[in-house]
């Protein structure tokens, strides 16, 4: 590779952000599994999250006078993306609720292999020769991190997966939909301010999960003070990371879905062993790591 043809290296402060929004994301989740297990449940944190996410960003682009002009491919886009990324949210956070946080989030790191995929079956695009072979790679990860032998655990593979199954379920089902989303934003709302869609997308989100409560007979709270803690820090969490996301890395010319941004899960495998407890076996970290290692290679690449 010549020269001119490395990409430019990450300024200080940009990498310093982007780890920041990582750790802030992976804190939201150890947050949620808090919540959940003090009484609070999946639709209500996902509904009062993506709310004031959307109220804030909202603000945000009313403040900074951002152009609304929408196509009409856009507003047929958005509601769709909306729906996808309200899926994804309530996948993830279910899979959070029965899975180690970290485990879930790795699990959920699949979601490049589907991307690929929708890619090809929606827009005919071949899939890239790197991304083919870091499949197996990323399988193999997620397998030993996962334990799906049940060897680490010794539970033996039917117990260990009538343990698992329904979390890495939901944890796939949230990457498989969170790939077809993505898809759809590059191919028809990318040239959209990333502002203004995100707070279409966050309002969206948070009008389905109100739907999901109502349909439920209402909310679900914490039943006691630390559930209201991380129901509170995962709002806090979230709404942060995403604004940052959305507002500061532009202007410090970073890409929003930097490869960096994958070491959330590392992130939260700390936290989750720290704060709630949650160990996982030698082998399974050595897995975790090579699935975080993966994902971040698929993202280094040259587009």
């Amino acid at each position: 590779m010549s020269a001119s043809a490395r990409p430019a290296a990450l300024p200080a402060t940009a990498f310093a952000t982007l780890l920041l929004i990582a750790l802030m994301f992976g804190a939201n989740h150890v947050a949620a599994r808090l919540a959940f297990d003090h009484g609070a449940d999946v639709a209500t944190a996902v509904m009062l999250r993506s709310g004031v996410t959307a109220l804030v960003v909202g603000a945000l682009v009313a403040l900074q006078r951002v152009p609304l002009r929408l196509q009409a491919r856009h507003r047929r886009a958005l509601p769709a993306i909306g729906l996808l990324i309200g899926v994804q949210s309530l996948c993830l956070y279910s899979a959070v609720a029965r899975l180690p946080v970290a485990l879930a989030l790795l699990a959920f790191n699949t979601f490049p292999l589907w991307t690929a995929l929708w890619a090809r079956l929606v827009y005919r695009h071949r899939a890239e020769r790197r991304v083919l072979l870091a499949m197996p790679v990323l399988l193999l990860g997620l397998a030993l991190a996962l334990d799906v032998s049940g060897a680490a655990s010794g539970l033996g593979l039917a117990a260990q997966w009538q343990r698992i199954g329904a979390g890495v379920g939901f944890a796939l089902a949230a990457a498989a939909v969170f790939g077809l989303a993505l898809v759809l934003t590059q191919h028809e709302a990318g040239d959209l301010d990333g502002r203004v869609r995100s707070a279409a997308t966050m309002a969206l989100v948070a009008l389905m999960a109100a739907g999901g409560v109502a349909l439920q007979g209402g909310a679900h709270w914490p039943q006691a003070a630390p559930g209201w803690w991380g129901l509170a820090a995962l709002t806090l969490l979230y709404g942060t990371a995403f604004t940052i996301m959305f507002t500061v890395l532009p202007r410090l010319g970073v890409v929003g879905n930097s490869p960096i941004l994958n070491v959330e899960p590392v992130f939260a495998l700390v936290l989750a062993w720290s704060l709630l407890g949650q160990r996982v076996a030698p082998v399974q970290v050595g897995g975790a790591l090579l699935v975080v290692a993966t994902v971040v290679w698929l993202g280094l690449r040259r587009r």
